[in-house]
């Protein structure tokens, strides 16, 4: 497939909600990658523009409002300006951070309504919604809680289970409450305004399996990550449903007054928030002159949605379907969503305050925000859900940070000064390393600038690809090169007897400073600026750095000139003390609303196991035995359950794995697996669920069926 090179990107992250504070899931989640892949085209010399802002509608607002005693406009003015605290301080650098609640954002919402309305996009349908009598209003989905059908979580919302992640409508829940009064609603009729998405199926489908759009090819679907189209392509097969449009609300986007039956009506935030870029590009297009159509429009541009997986439907089916029936507007070349950042082995939850929020983090470590973005980075949750732990950040700063990175660096600068005063030496190109076989240019400091290069090439190609942890590891690469480089020759011992060598390996070593600290750049801004001022070089600017560097690394040009004077060096990284990790833990488990009471007999708590680590007599519980797939069926109504019947030997059980999503169920028939037999039982979709198989997951989320050795008799017990 022909390689698509648009003339601009348009780079949007999801609107965060304006109710309540940014932790580190959202972080890994939307903005770190967004930022990392936005600073790596300014500095390939890209146009793009980068937008955000603050999702300031929708019923969640509300009920905080109500909770607090105050206006949802005084709730999403106190979060906005928390988001532009938060991302500020931690260098995310969009181009304009904008906000729902503007007046341009209303008028382009309302804009963008009136012709699909005029276009005939929508139809108009009664449906039954929940109506609290005492309230005396229709509740929206964040105004029902109850129990999940999946899960039996007790505190699902009306449009969604937080506990499982299974997508719901309110008159799925059992046991319904309304959030404002905890009365049991009632159904009455109501009317709105839908988009039938299953007239949409047959071009989403091809526009999302090639690449296809309207005859042309505009993404290569390669590109694009597994569990997005895994997700996409499971909610087309099992039949799109027309979606609401509109909401009986009475905090949000009016819907155009002018049209009937509009009274009382508010625009769905899944339409109002996604043209928050649109309106985000207008107001940028207006402060700066640029024009905003050519990156929303123009074919030769690029858009691409940073979004966490659970917005993967609305970024890659609903909005789509929108720009689609609006008529104007190019699709995303590509929603490269991420999975989820979960914390000590639990699940992220600001109900619970199981979380670590970004603010005060950085109340609490001042000075590491790059820290927390290298970390985040490297275990970026990019193809499944990965984990946060403070030990982890511990041993990543001190080992990989510290001991790598600043230890390189700050012993080229250090032993610089001391042995040239701080200026770059010039070394002779002729002459030669003992015992080399070739002038010194060849023999060392061109191949080991080329190994440099390649280096930072395979850096550009996974990030243009979205992995963003695969070119944080080449970049710190190059680091680890520089520090070979100084072990294995020791100038230090050397410049005496060797000085022309020893100027060859120092000049080589600032010449991979230099590269670092604009490789550096995407990863951690505020490293880059101090690693530039130590080499007393001009700051970054985003400005195509990256091509120039690459450019003169492949013609064999100095990055940084022989006799230029450098700064001082300094520790661009410190160990961090066990006290501090420590308290930080104490912090997490003692803000944690869930945590046990205390014990009634000494007063104390019990020790929750933050680690995620198991006693051994625990482990011995397990009961774990060969068996059989004999029956695979997928269970209706859902995207990731297969219903199995396994024969264990003693019996045959039936099980339901959350595995659909990675098998046919054909496949696996006849396939011996691993079952953990004394597990409870539990219900799944009304199905009781006797057992649970081992699966392996690898790095990229493909999941492979942990199997015992060929011909061992049912029933076997694995110990």
């Amino acid at each position: 497939m022909a390689v698509r090179l648009p003339k601009r990107y348009l780079v949007t992250s999801a609107l965060p909600y304006a109710n309540g504070p940014l932790h580190i899931g959202h972080l890994a989640g939307a903005y770190l990658s967004a930022d990392v892949f936005v600073r790596f085209l300014r500095l390939m010399k890209k146009d793009v523009l980068f937008v955000c802002g603050s999702d300031e509608h929708g019923a969640a607002i509300t009920l905080r409002a109500a909770k607090e005693g105050i206006s949802p406009q005084e709730i999403v003015d106190k979060y906005h300006g928390m988001f532009e605290d938060t991302f500020k301080k931690m260098g995310i650098s969009f181009d304009i951070y904008h906000r729902t609640t503007s007046e341009l954002h209303h008028e382009t919402s309302q804009d963008f309504f009136r012709t699909l309305e005029k276009k005939g996009q929508f139809t108009r349908q009664e449906s039954m919604q929940y109506y609290d009598e005492k309230a005396q209003q229709f509740l929206a989905d964040r105004y029902i809680k109850g129990t999940c059908p999946n899960c039996k979580y007790e505190g699902a919302y009306g449009d969604q289970c937080e506990n499982c992640g299974t997508s719901l409508s309110p008159t799925d829940l059992i046991n319904p409450k309304s959030t404002l009064t905890d009365e049991t609603p009632v159904l009455r009729p109501t009317t709105h305004w839908y988009l039938p998405l299953e007239k949409h199926s047959e071009w989403l489908s091809k526009w999302l399996d090639e690449g296809i759009y309207k005859g042309k090819q505009m993404h290569d679907p390669k590109e694009w990550k597994n569990h997005v189209l895994g997700q996409c392509k499971s909610w087309i097969d099992g039949g799109l449903q027309p979606r609401a449009m509109t909401r009986d609300l009475d905090w949000g986007v009016d819907v155009p007054q002018e049209l009937e039956g509009s009274l009382g009506k508010k625009l769905y935030v899944w339409l109002d928030a996604p043209i928050g870029y649109i309106s985000a590009t207008k107001q940028l297009a207006a402060d700066t002159g640029k024009d905003w159509k050519k990156y929303w429009q123009d074919k030769d541009s690029a858009i691409v949605h940073f979004i966490g997986k659970d917005n993967i439907v609305f970024h890659s089916i609903i909005f789509p379907a929108l720009l689609h029936a609006h008529g104007d507007y190019i699709m995303p070349d590509n929603v490269p969503a991420n999975a989820f950042l979960n914390l000590e082995g639990q699940k992220i939850s600001t109900s619970r305050n199981w979380a670590v929020w970004v603010h005060e983090y950085l109340e609490d470590l001042p000075g590491k925000e790059d820290v927390l973005r290298y970390v985040m980075i490297r275990n970026m949750p990019e193809q499944r859900d990965s984990e946060f732990t403070w030990r982890n950040f511990q041993e990543i700063n001190d080992n990989e940070l510290v001991g790598n990175l600043a230890n390189f660096v700050n012993r080229v600068m250090v032993l610089t000064h001391k042995f040239y005063n701080g200026k770059v030496p010039k070394f002779e190109e002729e002459q030669d390393f003992a015992g080399s076989h070739g002038p010194l240019e060849d023999s060392f400091v061109e191949a080991e600038l080329m190994d440099v290069f390649d280096m930072l090439f395979e850096m550009r190609e996974k990030i243009y690809l979205y992995d963003f942890r695969g070119a944080l590891q080449q970049m710190m690469n190059i680091s680890t090169v520089g520090n070979q480089i100084l072990q294995f020759n020791e100038p230090w011992k050397i410049v005496e007897t060797d000085p022309h060598k020893v100027k060859a390996i120092m000049n080589c070593c600032i010449q991979i400073i230099a590269a670092l600290s604009v490789a550096v750049r995407p990863f951690m801004p505020f490293t880059s600026d101090r690693m530039r001022t130590m080499l007393n070089l001009p700051p970054i600017e985003e400005k195509g750095e990256l091509l120039k560097v690459l450019d003169r690394l492949a013609e064999g040009e100095y990055l940084v000139k022989p006799g230029h004077l450098i700064g001082q060096p300094e520790h661009l990284f410190s160990r961090i003390p066990d006290e501090v990790i420590q308290a930080q833990i104490t912090k997490l488990k003692e803000n944690d609303v869930t945590a046990p009471a205390a014990d009634s007999k000494n007063g104390k708590a019990a020790p929750a196991a933050i680690d995620g680590s198991i006693q051994y007599e625990d482990f011995e519980k397990v009961s774990i035995v060969t068996g059989k797939i004999l029956e695979a069926i997928k269970v209706e109504k859902t995207d990731k359950l297969l219903k199995l019947l396994v024969d264990i030997g003693t019996e045959q059980r039936t099980i339901v794995s959350g595995i659909a999503e990675h098998f046919e169920p054909s496949s696996l028939v006849g396939k011996d697996v691993l079952v953990v037999k004394n597990l409870a039982p539990r219900k799944l979709k009304g199905i009781e669920s006797k057992g649970m198989l081992l699966t392996a997951e690898d790095a990229d989320g493909k999941l492979g069926i942990v199997a015992p050795p060929a011909g061992w008799p049912l029933g076997s017990k694995v110990k």
